[in-house]
């Protein structure tokens, strides 16, 4: 049986779909970065290659077994999921999908200073044929502009957007809460039995987490508005009384989501700034 608290090279969550596990555990990533790999009647597709780390390398390529990556699916730009993308494209010859420009937006940035346009742009609702496997692309922003999850039958590759172990860090200016929360509701419509996480283990009950989540985000934004009826501050001083049970570790990323929703609460005319918005900023009632 499968312990989806600690990293593991390889497991099976059916014949044609299989989650590696890359070893980079850490308050953010949980057990480690999960990696897909999807075969198809033609070849395998790689969902989120992962850190380039050469256990990973080597995970991946004997999981391909000789069959053909025919391509390098990414749900968003961050580099535990994305890192490898380069050296498995360049070594497989894999065609490289992940979101292109939408809004103005950067193309994905798979190395810190490397941008690299992919060889196919995703959008919404595109269907992705390759391998002999139907993909469906679905937009998420919230967690990033550019995030994506992908349909596969009743399956959905998650990515960072909903994961069962963590709920997501919304950071601005990269994440946007409004955007996060609309991205969730926008999943409560389809027929999903399984979600599949950028981190942790499967989501067996994929409506009921995303329910959780939005409702969970909902509370958050209703005791950040509490404290500010009662005094203005900061995100950090606000994140201080709303995240009592966050280990000082976390709070900076506490502080974080509490400053996405108080952007978002700006933008819906519920909160003021003083000044330009930013970490330092104090904010009160309206």
């Amino acid at each position: 049986m499968t312990d989806w608290n600690k990293p593991e090279m390889r497991t099976e969550i059916r014949s044609d779909v299989l989650c590696l596990r890359a070893d980079n555990p850490s308050a953010m990533t949980g057990a480690g970065t999960n990696s897909y790999v999807l075969f198809g009647a033609h070849g395998a597709v790689v969902i989120d290659p992962g850190p380039d780390f050469a256990s990973h390398r080597k995970a991946i390529i004997e999981t391909l077994a000789g069959r053909p990556l025919m391509a390098i699916l990414v749900t968003h730009a961050h580099l535990d999921h994305s890192e490898m993308v380069p050296w498995l494209a360049q070594q497989t010859g894999a065609a490289v999908m992940s979101f292109g420009p939408v809004d103005q937006s950067n193309p994905t940035q798979m190395r810190d200073g490397d941008q690299r346009s992919p060889d196919v742009l995703l959008y919404d609702g595109m269907e992705v044929c390759v391998a002999g496997l139907q993909i469906t692309v679905h937009h998420t922003p919230g967690h990033m502009a550019g995030h994506l999850c992908f349909g596969y039958g009743d399956i959905l590759f998650s990515g960072d957007h909903v994961m069962g172990w963590s709920t997501s860090m919304v950071s601005p200016p990269e994440g946007n809460m409004g955007d996060y929360r609309r991205s969730l509701h926008k999943l409560l419509v389809g027929d999903w039995r399984l979600f599949l996480a950028g981190h942790g283990a499967p989501i067996l009950n994929p409506m009921a987490r995303v329910q959780e989540l939005i409702t969970h985000r909902a509370t958050r934004e209703a005791m950040i508005l509490a404290v500010l009826q009662e005094q203005g501050g900061t995100a950090i001083e606000i994140a201080t009384k709303v995240y009592t049970d966050t280990p000082p570790a976390l709070m900076p990323a506490a502080a974080r989501n509490v400053l996405a929703h108080l952007i978002d609460l700006t933008h819906r005319n519920m909160v003021q700034p003083r000044g330009e918005i930013g970490p330092e900023t104090w904010f009160e009632r309206i």
